[in-house]
């Protein structure tokens, strides 16, 4: 009885282990797809500026944007092997109590045909009812004739049962094990294929050598130009703190929001949806993280970023990450347009926009649409940069988006 409840125990971890880890499985696979696809783009991408033959620099970040996904491919099909290696052992526990429970289903049934054998006749039957003392003994003898009968034909009947699904558990393991021979082959392919970008890599960087100081040049341009960017729209979010607040008949603070009961809500509904914000494209790569960190093409060369930059495709547009307002739309001194959403006291900004289709004061929707990102056609990127503060205090986005 013990090993019996033993054996439930086992199934029924294993059973719910099972269902966890197919789940896994399904998530992963998911992921792997999203990346090789972003990875496609970056290839396209890459092809692209070598045939314009642009600025080296510019292939160079293509190159290790794509390095850093085709290590994340092998980090997604590594975590696939752990997974499917786990499911292989649930099921395994599953098959091996299978077969226990056929082993004592068996013995149970073979012993029962044997005491049936050797009372078949239907005149040792009769005998075994005509030797009853009393009518009662005589009803109750024939019950359990009856029960004995139902009870073989129920074993033969779980015998069966228990057959056919060991049959599909081993199918589903000599499928796994097919799984999992091709995730090595997939997994010794992206290796392989890391191995061919580095050394792509380091022929890029051993041309760009000689231009050192045009590099560094065009880099620290660049980091004025998104300062300029950082610098308006932190004005703005104050603009926009100061204009409610005055709004609300408060002229005093110009640091927070003043919050009404339904701004209240909204920022709570914000809040309780960090880490589960979409992202704010439908398809890119993260190609610029928040906070201080080395520039990509010189790493003396140490870089302040208060949001993340997304790039994607030709025609990307940029969407709400959640319900609010649109408190402000502002033009940047390269044409750009920046557009600022409240969400109660907290703020998300969306700059690097080519056409914008929200105005000031409009109530927009989760997931709901823009503008169009602009397209730069020197790098061959739709670069979206994208900020969350809360009052005027930069929050990291990666923490709030999901899957980032």
């Amino acid at each position: 009885m013990f090993r019996k409840l033993i054996y439930g125990v086992l199934f029924l971890s294993a059973a719910f282990g099972f269902a966890q880890e197919e789940d896994r499985q399904k998530k992963l696979q998911e992921q792997k797809e999203k990346i090789q696809e972003e990875i496609r783009q970056k290839e396209k991408l890459l092809g692209e500026q070598k045939k314009k033959e642009k600025s080296v620099t510019v292939v160079l970040v293509h190159k290790k944007e794509q390095i850093g996904l085709q290590q994340k491919l092998i980090n997604t099909t590594e975590r696939q092997k752990k997974v499917l290696k786990n499911s292989m052992y649930i099921n395994q526990i599953k098959v091996n109590h299978l077969k226990k429970d056929l082993e004592v289903l068996k013995e149970d049934y073979a012993e029962m045909i044997m005491k049936s054998y050797k009372t078949r006749s239907e005149q040792s039957k009769a005998m075994f009812l005509l030797s009853s003392e009393n009518f009662l003994q005589a009803y109750k003898r024939f019950q359990y004739m009856k029960q004995y009968s139902v009870f073989r034909k129920a074993q033969g009947e779980e015998i069966k049962t228990k057959t056919q699904e060991l049959e599909q558990y081993n199918q589903k393991l000599d499928k796994q094990k097919k799984e999992k021979e091709q995730l090595i082959a997939e997994s010794e392919k992206e290796k392989q294929e890391l191995v061919k970008q580095k050394q792509e890599q380091e022929k890029i960087l051993y041309s760009i050598k000689k231009d050192k100081k045009k590099i560094i040049a065009e880099i620290k341009k660049k980091q004025a130009e998104s300062r300029a960017i950082e610098r308006q729209i932190d004005r703005l979010i104050r603009e926009a703190i100061a204009a409610a607040n005055k709004k609300a008949g408060n002229t005093t603070n110009t640091t927070t929001f003043v919050l009404t009961p339904e701004a209240k809500v909204l920022a709570n509904d914000f809040k309780a949806n960090k880490g589960r914000l979409p992202w704010p494209v439908e398809k890119g790569a993260l190609t610029k993280r928040f906070g201080r960190q080395p520039h990509p093409l010189e790493p003396s060369i140490m870089i302040e970023s208060s949001g993340i930059e997304i790039s994607s495709e030709r025609g990307a547009q940029a969407r709400a990450v959640f319900n609010g307002e649109v408190s402000d739309v502002q033009q940047a001194a390269n044409g750009t347009a920046t557009v600022v959403i409240r969400h109660g006291d907290y703020i998300t900004t969306y700059s690097n926009l080519g056409s914008v289709n929200v105005s000031k004061g409009q109530k927009v929707s989760t997931k709901q649409t823009l503008g169009t990102i602009f397209y730069n056609n020197f790098t061959g990127k739709a670069v979206l940069k994208f900020l969350i503060f809360q009052n005027t205090t930069k929050l990291n986005p990666q923490s709030w988006i999901i899957n980032m």
